[in-house]
């Protein structure tokens, strides 16, 4: 599917299920690679970006048993056991595929080259491959190895003591995993909350990890044991759900088993405090995850000041809150976002160019933007520029606007949330 056409005016109803989140299951596969075992993974999301994850660990000589497309099976060959590919390693459009794999194969020996698609060599790796290579690897590519293509030369690391320079769970985990290769402690220090599926699962595992307020400690040498794992919802998949309902009146929609850790869940902070009537449900653990009911009623909402901590907790879904922030009453102010500029697009001024077609009052700032509301959105012609969060947000955007819009290129959606526009439908949206 190249577009999608948008109706508006359909309030959502019902319950629905939205696909395994996309962080976990990439790292399911990684680390179910290099445990002494077989894992069983459950409700696996097989998005284009974690299927590039499956091949690539595929490409390195793991066995990966597809019972279903939510349904498989990793025969982990243990910390040593992967081979060497014999071509590049595709790592299509993801840039967690790429990031965390270069952390991986920093601990081989052997050579391993990864590249990916046109927009996936734009995007920034020097955060990655600066610290690798204080640990011992050799690692090479375009502009002094800031850009992919990356030639890894792997083995022979040593543990550091690193303060990250920002707080990117993807740079925390790819250090973490070059760290279990490294002889010596690793000792990581993040300048502010980010995400921690890669510690948690390694903790379960088996390995030797602390974390305190805002370090990580790993000691090399443990062996991974094997896992059964059940994929929470994906938070970030949800979020456009969440907004459309709070967004759409006389919306009452439940979504079950949605993933909420608390690393993950900056954009329902943000969402109540926009007075958005959001309730949680049987809320539980799953595999060292938490997980619950998310229950959100449609309500009126007030613009918020977005900075600091709060952006690396939601850096995901601020397309979507720019959505919620064009009906909100007042202005919506987001700053110390300057991590947008480097993500599939520059998500600044992907957003704000696609929001004022639609008539939004948006104006972009060099670390964020600001959103004035509320304000009538007139359906238009929007493109995602083949980014799947600006698609899916765009879509939503859409529901509120009056007149049809049509929305290009959301081929990519399946990045991340494969069956999107059948989810919304199955809810009463008019989508097609």
């Amino acid at each position: 599917m190249s577009e999608l056409r948008v109706q508006p005016g359909a309030a959502l109803r019902g319950r629905a299920r939205v696909p395994g989140d996309k962080s976990i299951s990439h790292r399911t596969l990684l680390l179910g690679s290099i445990a002494a075992g077989k894992s069983h993974v459950e409700d696996f999301l097989p998005s284009a970006d974690c299927l590039a994850t499956l091949e690539a660990v595929r490409a390195l000589g793991v066995e990966v048993q597809e019972h279903t497309p939510t349904e498989l099976t990793v025969h982990g060959v243990g910390l040593h056991g992967l081979q060497e590919p014999d071509d590049v390693v595709d790592c299509r459009r993801s840039g967690t595929t790429m990031r965390l794999l270069a952390g991986l194969l920093a601990g081989q020996p052997f050579l391993s080259v990864l590249s990916g698609g046109t927009q996936l060599r734009r995007r920034p790796m020097g955060r990655i491959t600066e610290p690798l290579r204080s640990m011992g690897a050799t690692v090479l590519g375009r502009d002094g190895g800031r850009l992919p293509p990356l030639a890894i030369q792997g083995g022979e690391l040593s543990g550091i003591d690193y303060t990250l320079p920002v707080a990117s769970a993807q740079v925390k985990s790819a250090l973490t995993l070059a760290a279990l290769y490294a002889s010596g402690a690793t000792r990581l220090r993040v300048p502010g909350p980010a995400r921690d599926h890669t510690e948690r699962m390694l903790a379960a595992m088996g390995a030797r990890i602390a974390t305190r307020e805002g370090t990580v400690e790993i000691e090399p040498g443990a062996s991974l044991q094997p896992m059964d794992v059940t994929v929470p919802g994906d938070f970030s998949s949800a979020a456009y759900l969440l907004v459309a309902a709070s967004l759409l009146p006389g919306s009452e929609i439940i979504l079950e088993a949605v993933g909420v850790n608390p690393t993950r869940t900056g954009l329902l902070d943000l969402l109540r405090a926009m007075g958005a009537d959001l309730t949680l449900h049987q809320e539980c653990v799953v595999g060292g995850e938490p997980v619950a009911q998310i229950a959100v009623r449609s309500a009126e909402l007030s613009g918020v000041e977005v900075g600091g901590d709060l952006v690396v907790r939601a850096i995901d879904e601020f397309p979507i809150l720019a959505v919620a922030a064009t009906q909100a009453r007042g202005e919506t102010v987001v700053r110390d976002a300057a991590e947008l500029r480097v993500k599939e697009t520059d998500r600044i001024a992907t957003t704000v160019r696609e929001l004022r077609r639609l008539g939004a009052g948006i104006e972009p700032r060099p670390d964020g933007f600001v959103v004035h509301g509320p304000t009538a959105l007139a359906g238009a012609l929007v493109d995602s520029h083949g980014d799947h969060r600006l698609g899916m947000a765009l879509t939503v955007a859409g529901l509120l606007a009056q007149g049809e819009t049509l929305v290009r290129n959301v081929g990519c959606i399946a990045d991340s949330f494969p069956g999107f526009a059948a989810t919304l439908a199955s809810l009463g949206a008019r989508v097609s």
